[in-house]
């Protein structure tokens, strides 16, 4: 197990061998281990001649990262990069996976991309015990891109924007390809249009940015402009305390329907209890809303089973064929992995094992990636590097694990994790209180002084609202492509908080947070 991350986490410790990159160089640490990778002889040039091309170009593009060159961006120390690349090419198989982490930034596609020219250049696709994976931060984020809900999607992993998918899905739907929207905006562009009052009215579900967003001031300003805003909830948020009518909706156990794994197993899940109250399932809520604008011949659903024959039938042809499923197919199997576009298919539990892949050649791309800094590095004003993140006992904006005694007891606040170097040149210790400020706004949070990260990092959590928002400091530029904001990076000075007042960090904090591991 290789680990690469700016914090030695729990899974890190175990690891054969860990990576401490800093945040935002991660394209670089990939291209320095393909470097390796290619300079060793560890390719399968027998797999990239025949399924793959743009592999020059990528050749051509990392030759200039030798160990020494991306050990300087990434913080990361040249044998350990070189050891990374032996074992990951000189091992029969392998898997690489990755969460969030690298897709939250003003460069993530570029990221995702440099992953996936190691796993193309060494053949780890298609065959047993290899591959690549993304681990979404959503119980079924994996399922819910696959149904369209992303503003550039349609069911069955369509494009909004394909002339072919557009005529598909509007002949499926009995509409017009024109009545179809085009492309739409993110969670970031929507709050955007919103504040510059191009979007009037929100109906939001189960969405909470005054929390989960970047830059908190923005989200606020956002709701605070609009003139009707409609939240769909199961407990009041505090995004939902900014919207002129709440319905209650359902939790996962109140609910039935799919979910598909990060492995594309589609499983079934059974409500466990009903709503309480006067509170309804979240897809009965919006096929009311439906009916009452006058739309009932296109929300003909009377159970969660319709909406899925729906998906069944509209994804049909897609790259995620749900054609061939139905609830007891995929009850009687303990879960059918997509793509399955007949009755008859067993389901595909391994993608590209004919080695054809998603072009018109069915050959795989190489992506030429050159790293670039992220959108906010450090300077003197500001020398030292935020990333955040989660902590295992709290989930996502923390709306629902902030209720549960026995989670708030692991972890009742967020912290700011920074290694004894840096706390010793600020005159911290664990506990302290500590004045955290970026262009955006400020924070202030107890010290938790810890050898698991580097020196020149500090870490908080993002599942508090309010003055101990993470998001207060974040940053909101996107990546040009996903429009996914650089949560995991953003520059920040910390200053202790003595008497009530911040003082004046020691000069030398500085020079520690440029130092590294």
């Amino acid at each position: 197990i290789i680990v690469i991350d700016p914090r030695m986490t729990p899974i890190a410790r175990t690891a054969d061998l860990f990576l401490p990159v800093k945040p935002g160089r991660d394209s670089a640490l990939m291209n320095g281990i393909l470097h390796v990778v290619i300079e060793r002889g560890l390719i399968d040039q027998e797999f990239i001649t025949n399924h793959t091309t743009g592999f020059e170009a990528v050749r051509e593009s990392v030759a200039k990262y030798n160990p020494e060159f991306t050990s300087r961006i990434t913080g990361v120390p040249a044998a350990a990069i070189v050891r990374a690349a032996e074992m990951w090419g000189g091992a029969e198989s392998g898997m690489l996976l990755h969460a969030r982490g690298i897709e939250h930034h003003t460069k993530g596609v570029e990221n995702v991309l440099s992953c996936i020219n190691l796993v193309l250049a060494t053949g780890r696709i298609g065959k047993p015990g290899s591959g690549y994976g993304t681990i979404t931060g959503q119980g079924n984020g994996q399922g819910g891109r696959e149904h369209g809900q992303r503003c550039n999607q349609l069911p069955g992993g369509r494009d909004i924007e394909n002339p072919d998918h557009r005529r598909f899905v509007a002949s499926a739907w009995g509409i017009s390809e024109q009545e179809l929207p085009r492309m739409g905006l993110t969670a970031v562009e929507l709050m955007e249009a919103i504040r510059a009052g191009k979007i009037k009215g929100l109906l939001e579900l189960s969405f909470n940015p005054m929390v989960s967003l970047p830059d908190v001031a923005r989200t606020r300003e956002a709701l605070e402009r609009l003139e009707f805003f409609v939240a769909i909830d199961f407990f009041m948020s505090e995004t939902a305390r900014y919207a002129d009518v709440i319905l209650p909706g359902s939790l996962h156990e109140e609910d039935e329907g799919t979910v598909t794994t990060g492995e594309g197993r589609v499983v079934r899940i059974r409500q466990a209890v009903p709503p309480p109250g006067d509170a309804r399932t979240d897809w009965e809520i919006v096929v009311e809303l439906a009916h009452r604008l006058g739309k009932r011949k296109f929300f003909p659903y009377a159970c969660s089973e319709d909406l899925f024959r729906e998906l069944c039938r509209v994804s049909k042809g897609g790259v995620v064929d749900y054609a061939g499923l139905n609830y007891r197919k995929v009850e009687d199997h303990n879960g059918i992995f997509w793509p399955c576009p007949e009755p008859a298919h067993p389901g595909t539990p391994r993608l590209f094992e004919d080695q054809r892949f998603y072009f018109p050649d069915a050959k795989a791309r190489f992506n030429a990636v050159e790293y670039r800094p992220p959108a906010e590095d450090v300077d003197a004003d500001y020398p030292i590097i935020l990333t955040t993140g989660r902590v295992v006992s709290q989930y996502l904006s923390g709306n629902q694990t902030r209720r549960i005694a026995s989670l708030l007891e692991q972890y009742p606040e967020p912290q700011v994790e920074m290694h004894p170097q840096l706390a010793a040149t600020l005159g911290v210790k664990t506990g302290d209180l500590v004045h955290v400020e970026s262009r955006r706004g400020s924070v202030e949070l107890a010290a938790l002084v810890v050898q698991s990260i580097r020196p020149d990092t500090v870490f908080i959590p993002y599942h508090w609202p309010g003055k101990k928002s993470a998001n207060l400091l974040t940053n909101q530029a996107l990546d040009p492509i996903s429009k996914i904001p650089e949560f995991k990076v953003c520059a920040v000075r910390i200053e202790k908080v003595v008497s009530g007042q911040p003082s004046v960090a020691s000069k030398s904090a500085e020079q520690t947070a440029r130092t590294g591991i």
